[in-house]
């Protein structure tokens, strides 16, 4: 759930999620973590207040990492976890994920009971005295869950010089501690949060930003999001290395180590074509789902993978954690570099090379593809004009009332000018807004 926040995502919204979600683990503990925004502790606070409504008891983990909220819910064995953040999104907006009791996102059956749940309000269970639940500070949490990433540090960062744009968001404090405990020489940015400053022209979303401050060279650089579940890299020579480049990397590097198990990595519709073919020609599966890292995860799951992730950096490593961490993924890529003793600008270059992508996003009156007859028509040309070397993908979005238009081609020109042949095509048969 995701909105303005104290206008489409209220108190007493917020209250009564907590309820709905609560009221079945009456008894049980929930811990919950947010991110710099200003907004953050007011729904903090409602979201204990309908906890302990419900006779949930609550540990607040304070500004934390969504991947320390996950680590936490097992290591207390909580009932469920709360991320207060809006991720990547503008200050004034904030949101609220649920997290199962094995650190998940939940499921389609458990939200959709949630929901039912809060559309049916009062009356809840009211429970009185000593069944109230009770509220609880945690202030080691950053502290257990930097223990718990480290964890999986293989040896020393001594001499690597890292960059950290932290986006002033939930990783300000752990990233720089982190690296800086493992041997790193740390150089961190965009990391004064004001409530107010979170993903503002910085972060995993302008990883442009951070190159200039990088210095004559020498140094990798690391872009989180506001709740740091995603990471963006910047190889030594200021370039981006985002969420396809990362799995590539780390997916030849597991397969040489016979570490990929099932030797499949899941990624959605939107990796890039130059990912697919790298896959393809390491004899590597690829198993594809509809955008989400939540539909990667399930995808994961069912098929034993333990590596997959988006393009847009979410990156999930089910041998290490439940849910996508940036913090965590940017330690398996410097154990990569680490290991191959190989710079990350010679490792993005031989893992795949990206085909120039083009994305139109079209406000619609309808998101109706069904009916674009002319639609699947041009769609067809324009496959038939790329052959092998493009890719067409044209789908309604699932947040917002847009179609998305993709085109991948051998050459940037060709990409542009059908992306927006397309575009035009969508905007005749669905309707300008």
């Amino acid at each position: 759930m995701r909105g303005v926040a104290n206008s489409e995502l209220g108190v007493d919204l917020v209250m009564g999620l907590a309820r709905a979600a609560g009221e079945p683990v009456g008894g049980g503990v929930v811990v919950v973590g947010r991110d710099t925004r200003r907004s953050g502790p007011m729904l903090v606070a409602a979201l204990a207040a309908g906890f302990h409504s419900v006779g949930v008891d609550t540990f607040d983990a304070g500004v934390i990492p969504v991947g320390g909220v996950s680590a936490l819910v097992t290591e207390l064995g909580a009932d469920l976890g709360v991320m207060v953040s809006a991720s990547h999104n503008p200050a004034p907006d904030n949101g609220i994920k649920f997290l199962d009791a094995d650190g998940f996102k939940l499921d389609d059956e458990r939200e959709a009971d949630i929901e039912a749940r809060l559309s049916l309000g009062a009356p809840w269970r009211c429970p009185t005295g000593a069944a109230v639940g009770a509220g609880r500070a945690l202030p080691d949490a950053t502290d257990r869950y930097l223990a718990s990433i480290g964890s999986h540090a293989s040896g020393s960062l001594e001499g690597v010089r890292l960059a950290l744009d932290c986006a002033n968001g939930a990783a300000y404090r752990a990233a720089p501690r982190l690296f800086a405990s493992l041997g790193a020489d740390v150089a961190t940015f965009f990391a004064d949060p004001d409530g107010m400053n979170i993903n503002d022209g910085c972060g995993a979303t302008s990883p442009e930003r951070l190159a200039p401050e990088m210095g004559a060279g020498g140094q990798i650089g690391f872009c989180f999001d506001g709740d740091a579940d995603r990471l963006i890299a910047l190889d030594e020579d200021g370039r981006v290395v985002n969420g396809d480049v990362i799995m590539a990397i780390i997916a030849l590097h597991l397969k040489s180590r016979g570490e990929l198990a099932g030797n499949r990595v899941v990624t959605t519709v939107m990796s890039n074509l130059g990912f697919r073919r790298s896959m393809r020609e390491a004899g590597i599966e690829l198993l594809e789902t509809q955008v989400g890292d939540r539909y990667v995860v399930a995808a994961m799951r069912e098929h034993g993978a333990v590596l997959g992730g988006e393009q847009s950096g979410h990156v999930i490593q089910l041998d290490r954690g439940t849910t996508g961490d940036g913090l965590l993924t940017a330690l398996r890529l410097l154990e990569v570099v680490v290991r191959e003793r190989r710079p990350l600008a010679d490792l993005r270059r031989e893992a795949m090379t990206e085909f120039p992508q083009v994305l139109v996003n079209l406000p619609v009156r309808s998101q109706d593809l069904d009916r674009a007859k002319g639609l699947e028509e041009a769609i067809t040309a324009a496959e038939a004009e790329l052959g092998d070397d493009g890719r067409v993908l044209v789908r309604a979005s699932g947040t917002e009332p847009l179609v998305r238009v993709m085109v991948e081609a051998a050459r940037a020109e060709t990409a542009d000018s059908i992306a927006h042949r397309l575009a035009g095509v969508v905007r005749e048969e669905l309707g300008r807004v």
